[in-house]
């Protein structure tokens, strides 16, 4: 007899159901289990996860608290005279606090240097004539600033003009043209950007035949080119600063003020023949403190409300020993004995306080962060960024729960180690139950094939014996 490949097509009985009842009441149960633990390890994951995102946050506030160049900073608020800023100022950490007037008596400028009257009559008019021997020019304007140009014989204005812009070694010489239209003709204009008294551009070559774009000289060259010396030469910056002139080969003055730069923008207009001044005061940056310390406070009880919420009863933390510890500890790390910051024996006696729930708050029982930036403001730098400060104290704490050997990022590994182990775990049983699928539907083919004979046998003699004499079939 062929073997019977859909269960009971031989017997007639539902050993399909059989089979898949049987195969679910083995598989059901153990993939609920898996189920429930992996739901369970994921719901502590993220709870976890949360918590973890918040010690991050506090750790990158703990950092800047941890660098004491965030509580060197100075503020500079300069009242600019009504007819417009003149100066700009950029302060360091080391710079005393104080009021300063300042006034802009002259910009730093270069030198302009204009070819003579009639020298050309256009751009198209050569510098150096036709058939002349090949020149050079040597541009110089200060110490250290030189270049050099060749010059072909048959060169025009316009042509020098370009070479001079184009030049890859030129310091900071700027050629035009300027065509006045009258008998004057086509001048060329260099105008150098290096300034400073002393440093007036000069222009010289190797032969005579350049000397109308080479620098004047009453002897030598009268032709050349001229600078005018009321308006054009190179010329320092000076500023008054409370009634002291200071110069600078450029518009930036630094140190002046010891530890602050000062930049002039541009003259100060006089008044009777004194000049207007800027008003500038330089005070301790209490503001970015102020914004540090909030964000310390905020960041602090974020963390605190988290290891609460998710160490409630019924979340997935509660009772969780490592969350205790954290809690601990981070108090601990806030009352830190200080050392070497004045006044301050602890963190809370400049201005802040824990509440009974465990929250940070800006407090004034002890003193006030005002009265504490008002009396000590360096000390509070060394409070929090000092060797022995409470930033450098909760930085560590912190790293040892969230860097890449930290217990929270341990604790995250070990838990996704056990959630893809249930995964694996849920795709044996899968395998386990389509090899006990296979098992029964082998059993039970077996005993559809014999029952499907034994029904077959039946019928058979039931067909004979009603053919012998005298048999008489019951009536049903």
């Amino acid at each position: 007899m062929p073997l019977i490949t859909s269960a009971g097509i031989g017997s007639g009985l539902d050993l399909e159901s059989i089979i898949t009842a049987s195969v679910s009441a083995e598989r059901t149960p153990k993939l609920q289990s898996l189920v429930k633990k992996q739901e369970s390890l994921k719901v502590e994951l993220s709870a976890l996860g949360e918590v973890k995102s918040a010690v991050s946050k506090l750790q990158d506030t703990i950092k800047k608290l941890a660098d004491i160049e965030n509580f060197g900073k100075r503020s500079a608020n300069i009242k600019q005279p009504t007819t417009g800023d003149i100066i700009s100022v950029t302060p360091t950490s080391d710079i005393s606090v104080g009021n300063f007037k300042i006034a802009v008596k002259q910009l730093a400028q270069g030198s302009r240097a204009v070819s003579k009257d009639g020298a050309f009559a256009t751009a198209d008019s050569e510098v150096l004539a036709a058939g002349e021997p090949n020149g050079k020019l040597t541009f110089n304007a200060g110490t250290g600033k030189t270049f050099e140009l060749d010059v072909a014989a048959g060169t025009t204005l316009a042509q020098l003009r370009d070479s001079i812009n184009s030049s890859t070694s030129n310091f900071g010489v700027t050629a035009n043209i300027v065509n006045t239209g009258g008998t004057a003709g086509s001048k060329l204009v260099l105008t150098s950007n290096v300034t400073g008294d002393g440093n007036d551009l000069t222009i010289s070559a190797d032969i005579a035949g350049l000397e109308a774009v080479t620098s004047y000289d009453a002897t030598t060259n009268p032709n050349g080119m001229t600078i005018d010396q009321t308006k054009d030469k190179a010329q320092n910056a000076i500023i008054n600063i409370d009634g002291l002139d200071v110069n600078s080969s450029t518009n930036t003055f630094k140190d002046a003020v010891q530890d602050m730069t000062i930049k002039a923008l541009q003259v100060s207009e006089q008044n009777a023949g004194v000049y207007d001044t800027a008003k500038l005061s330089v005070e301790y940056d209490r503001e970015s403190v102020n914004t540090l310390i909030d964000e310390l406070i905020a960041n602090y009880n974020n963390l605190v409300g988290n290891i609460g919420f998710q160490t409630r009863i019924g979340k997935p933390l509660n009772g969780d020993a490592s969350m205790r510890s954290l809690s601990d500890q981070l108090v601990n790390a806030l009352a830190t004995p200080l050392t070497g910051a004045g006044p301050f024996e602890s963190i809370f006696d400049i201005g802040l306080g824990v509440k009974k729930d465990g929250y940070l708050e800006k407090s004034s029982l002890v003193r006030s962060l005002n009265d504490a930036m008002d009396n000590n403001f360096d000390d509070i730098g060394t409070a929090f960024a000092g060797e022995n400060g409470v930033a450098k104290k909760m930085e560590s704490l912190l790293a040892n729960y969230i860097d890449s050997n930290g217990l929270l990022k341990k604790r995250e590994t070990n838990l996704n180690d056990q959630i893809k182990d249930i995964d694996d775990d849920k795709a044996s049983l899968d395998q386990r139950m389509l090899d006990l699928e296979a098992s029964l539907r082998k059993k039970y083919a077996g005993l559809d094939v014999l029952l499907a004979q034994m029904q077959q046998t039946q019928a058979y003699l039931g067909a004979q014996l009603a053919n012998l004499p005298g048999f008489t079939k019951s009536k049903s």
